[in-house]
C-alpha cells in the first residue's frame, strides 16, 4: 500500500494529461505516453496536478481494499514516471569489461565484439535512442522508463559479467563481487 498515491502529482510546465476510458495520454516536449489503467482506480486532474484515487465502486468486500490500495501505488508510479519521461527521460549506461570487448554502431544496429567466434548484432528499437561515446561504453536512453531498462538488460544480457573474472557487460556503477579462484 502506497502512501505516496496520498500525495498528487505536480506536472510541470508544458506537460498535459489527457484520461480517456481507461486510458491516460501524457504530452510533454519530449513526446507522448500512453498508459492503460483497470477501473480499481479513479484518475483525476485538478489544474496543474494529477490524483490517483481508489475506486469505491469496485470494493465489493473487505478484502478488496487492499488490493485497490496498491493498484493505486502501482498507477502512481506509472504516472509519474511518464510524467519524468516525457520532461526529462531517462538514461541507462553500460560499460564493457574485457580485452578486446567493444561496441560500435553500424546504422540501425551495435555490433559488439564480446570475446564469442562471432560478432553480436543488436537492432536498435525505433522507440530508444543508443550511443556508443566510446568502444567500452554504450548509453541507452528514452522516454519510456520501462523499455529502457528493458533495452539495456537485453544488451547486458548477450554477455553479463563473469564472477571470477569480471569480464563482460555491467550498469555503470553495478559492484560485481568476484568469487576466488580454484587454489593450488
Amino acid at each position: 500500500m502506497s502512501r505516496l498515491a496520498k500525495k498528487p502529482i505536480v506536472l510541470p510546465q508544458g506537460v498535459t494529461v489527457e484520461i480517456k476510458d481507461n486510458v491516460v495520454k501524457v504530452k510533454g516536449p519530449k513526446g507522448e505516453l500512453s498508459q492503460e489503467f483497470l477501473p480499481y482506480v479513479k484518475i483525476e486532474v485538478e489544474g496543474n496536478e494529477v490524483w490517483v484515487r481508489p475506486n469505491e465502486n469496485q470494493i465489493i468486500r473487505k478484502s478488496d481494499w487492499r488490493k485497490i490500495k496498491m493498484f493505486q501505488g502501482t498507477y502512481w508510479s506509472l504516472i509519474r514516471n511518464m510524467v519524468v519521461g516525457v520532461t526529462e527521460g531517462y538514461k541507462k549506461e553500460l560499460e564493457i569489461v574485457g580485452i578486446g570487448y567493444r561496441a560500435q554502431l553500424q546504422g540501425n544496429t551495435v555490433v559488439m565484439n564480446l570475446g564469442y567466434a562471432h560478432p553480436v548484432v543488436y537492432e536498435i528499437p525505433s522507440d530508444v535512442k543508443i550511443e556508443v561515446p566510446a568502444p567500452n561504453r554504450i548509453v541507452v536512453s528514452g522516454i519510456d522508463k520501462q523499455r529502457v531498462g528493458q533495452v539495456a538488460a537485453e544488451i547486458r544480457a548477450f554477455r553479463p559479467p563473469n564472477v571470477y573474472t569480471g569480464k563482460g557487460i555491467r550498469y555503470v556503477g553495478e559492484v560485481v563481487r568476484q568469487k576466488e579462484g580454484k587454489k593450488a
